[in-house]
C-alpha cells in the first residue's frame, strides 16, 4: 500500500492538473496508439488552467489549515471537520456521510506552501494532438493527420466513469484519440455545475501509463464559445433497446454547444439481437463503424439536428456515439470480472489527481485522530449501499431480510483482517475501519458505532460548501480506493470500482457482501 509520509502538502506544487503528454513530432501518425507514442515527453499547461491549478491548491491549503488552527475557535468561519465513530446521518446529509461529534484538535499547525505565479510562466498552450489552444469551433482545432472519437454520459457518476473508460477503450481499438468531456451532475443535484474529467483523474499520468493519448473537450473547444457546432453521430441506444425510439439523452452536448444529427446504428451492434433483457453493444461491432467500408454501408438515414435542422451522416474525422455505458467485450456488466479489457487496459489507469489523493489522506488522518505529519496507516474501507436497492428486494419474504445484517458485514471484515495478516503480515484493528453508507436508520448506525468503525462527516466538514458538491462522493471513492482492504456491496458499481482499485493498486484484500434475500451471504 502506498503510504503518505510527512505533511500531505509536500510537493503540492506538482499538481497533476498540469498535463504531461507525448511530444508531438511533425510526423505525428494519423493513428496514434501505444506503439506510436514518442518516448519524449513535454509539459504543457493550458493558460486558462494555470489560475485553476493555483486556486485549487490554495483551497487545499485553506482546508488543511482549517483542520488545525481554525478548529480551536468556536467562532471560526471554517469549522474543523468532524471525524468520529459513526453515528446516524441527518435527513439532509449526503447519503455517504454522517454527522459526528467534535473534531480532533491538533497541537501544531501544518506548514502550508502554495505555488508562486512565476512557476506558470514557461508554459506551452496545447496538447500535441491538437492544432493549438481551444478554439471557438472544435473543428478548427483538430489535426488533419489524426482521427478522433467522442461520446456522452447519461447516468450516475460511477457509471459515467465506466462510460468514459469504454469510450477510451473503443478509441484504442479504432486508432483514434478519445476526446473526453466533463462529468455532469446527477446524484448530487442537477443544479450543480459540471466538473472537468481532469479535475478528478490524473490525465497526464493516464497518458503515460496506459499508452493511450486522450484530450479533454475544454482543450479542444473554448468553454466560453457561443458557436453552436454541427456534428453527425451514431445512435446506439435505439439499436440496443426496444422501449425508447430516440438517442440516449445527455446534457453534455448542450454544455459543449453541439447540435447533433443522429443515424441509428445497425441492429448487429447488439450482442443478443431482439433480446430485451440485455443492452450490450459489443466493442468489435462498434469498431466496425469506425472504419470506412462498414461505415459507408449504413449512411443516408440521419435525422435532422434539433436546432439547425441539418441532416448529417456520422462524422468520420470525429467519430461520435450517443451512449457507450452498455458496451461490452463478452457480457454485460463485465467490470465485475477480472478479464474485463476496459478495466485492464483503461480504467485501472484512472488515478486520482494529486490534489484528491492528498485530500483523501488528510481526511483519513483526521478520521483516525492522527497528526498531519503521521504516516497513513493501513486501513479497511466498507461501502454499504441500501437506498434504491430496496426496490430489488423481490426475493426477500420479509423486506427486513433483504440486506445482510451488520454481523455478516463484520464477518467479512474479519476475513479481510485475517487474510491481510496471513498474506501480508499487516494487522488492521477494528478502529482502523472506515464505513460509508446511504443507510438512514439510526439504530443501524448505533450498531456501527458499537463496532468501533469510523466514518467521514462531510456535513460537519462542510466538504460540499468549501470544495464543491462533487467532493463528498469523489473523496469517499478515493478513501475507499486507498485502503488495504475493502468490503463492498454486490451489484453496486461504486463498490465494484473501489474493489478493483484496492486489488489492482495495492494488491489488497477484498470481499463482496451478497444480498437480496435472507441468508444471501451465508457461506
Amino acid at each position: 500500500m502506498k503510504e503518505a509520509s510527512g505533511s500531505i502538502l509536500t510537493h503540492v506544487r506538482s499538481d497533476s492538473r498540469v498535463p504531461l503528454l507525448p511530444y508531438a513530432d511533425s510526423s505525428l501518425s494519423s493513428s496514434p496508439s501505444a506503439r506510436s507514442l514518442s518516448k519524449r515527453y513535454m509539459t504543457y499547461i493550458p493558460k486558462r488552467r494555470s489560475f485553476v491549478a493555483l486556486l485549487s491548491l490554495t483551497v487545499l491549503s485553506l482546508v488543511a489549515f482549517s483542520f488545525t488552527f481554525l478548529g480551536r475557535s468556536a467562532d471560526a468561519l471554517l469549522p474543523v471537520p468532524g471525524y468520529t465513530t459513526a453515528v446516524p446521518p441527518s435527513s439532509d446529509a449526503n447519503p455517504s456521510s454522517v454527522p459526528g461529534d467534535a473534531a480532533t484538535e491538533h497541537d501544531s499547525e501544518p506548514e502550508i506552501s502554495t505555488p508562486y505565479p512565476d512557476e506558470f510562466d514557461d508554459e506551452l498552450a496545447h496538447s500535441p494532438y491538437l492544432l493549438g489552444p481551444p478554439t471557438p469551433s472544435f473543428r478548427d482545432n483538430l489535426r488533419n493527420d489524426t482521427k478522433y472519437i467522442t461520446s456522452w454520459i447519461s447516468a450516475g457518476w460511477t457509471n459515467d466513469v465506466m462510460t468514459y473508460a469504454n469510450l477510451i477503450y473503443l478509441g484504442s481499438l479504432t486508432d483514434r484519440v478519445p476526446i473526453v468531456a466533463m462529468f455532469t451532475p446527477s446524484h448530487i443535484g442537477g443544479d450543480a455545475a459540471p466538473i472537468p474529467f481532469g479535475e478528478v483523474f490524473d490525465v497526464p499520468r493516464f497518458n503515460r501509463e496506459s499508452g493511450i493519448p486522450i484530450v479533454e473537450w475544454d482543450e479542444v473547444k473554448d468553454p466560453e464559445s457561443d458557436v453552436l457546432d454541427d456534428l453527425g453521430c451514431w445512435n446506439i441506444w435505439e439499436a440496443v433497446q426496444l422501449n425508447e425510439h430516440h438517442p440516449r439523452y445527455s446534457a453534455v452536448p448542450d454544455w459543449l454547444k453541439l447540435d447533433l444529427s443522429y443515424t441509428k446504428a445497425p441492429g448487429w451492434v447488439k450482442q443478443i439481437p431482439d433480446y430485451p433483457h440485455d443492452l450490450c453493444s459489443t466493442f468489435p461491432s462498434l469498431t466496425r463503424l469506425g472504419f470506412p467500408q462498414e461505415r459507408a454501408k449504413h449512411l443516408g438515414n440521419s435525422i435532422p439536428s434539433p436546432q439547425h435542422n441539418v441532416s448529417l451522416d456520422p462524422d468520420d474525422h470525429l467519430l461520435c456515439f450517443d451512449y457507450l455505458y452498455y458496451a461490452c467485450s463478452q457480457q454485460s456488466y463485465e467490470y465485475d470480472y477480472d478479464y474485463a479489457p476496459q478495466w485492464r487496459k483503461v480504467l485501472r489507469y484512472f488515478r486520482w489527481t494529486r490534489r484528491i489523493d492528498m485530500m483523501a489522506a488528510l481526511y483519513v488522518k483526521q478520521i483516525f485522530g492522527l497528526e498531519l505529519e503521521a504516516e497513513l496507516p493501513p486501513y479497511i474501507a466498507i461501502h454499504v449501499r441500501h437506498g434504491d436497492f430496496k426496490n430489488w428486494c423481490w426475493q426477500a419474504e420479509n423486506p427486513d431480510d433483504c440486506f445482510a445484517p451488520l454481523s455478516v458485514i463484520a464477518r467479512r471484515v474479519r476475513e479481510v483482517q485475517e487474510e491481510l495478516r496471513a498474506r501480508k503480515g499487516i494487522e488492521v484493528p477494528m478502529d482502523r475501519v472506515v464505513i460509508t453508507s446511504d443507510e438512514s436508520d439510526p439504530a443501524w448506525w448505533d450498531e456501527v458505532k458499537a463496532l468501533g468503525w469510523k466514518t467521514v462527516d462531510h456535513q460537519a466538514a462542510r466538504t460540499a460548501e468549501v470544495l464543491g458538491r462533487w467532493y463528498p462522493v469523489i473523496l469517499d471513492a478515493a478513501i475507499q480506493s486507498n485502503a488495504m482492504g475493502f468490503v463492498g456491496t454486490d451489484r453496486s458499481t461504486y463498490s465494484i470500482l473501489s474493489r478493483r482499485r484496492v486489488e489492482t493498486w495495492h494488491d489488497g484484500v477484498t470481499r463482496t457482501v451478497l444480498w437480496g434475500y435472507k441468508g444471501a451471504d451465508d457461506h
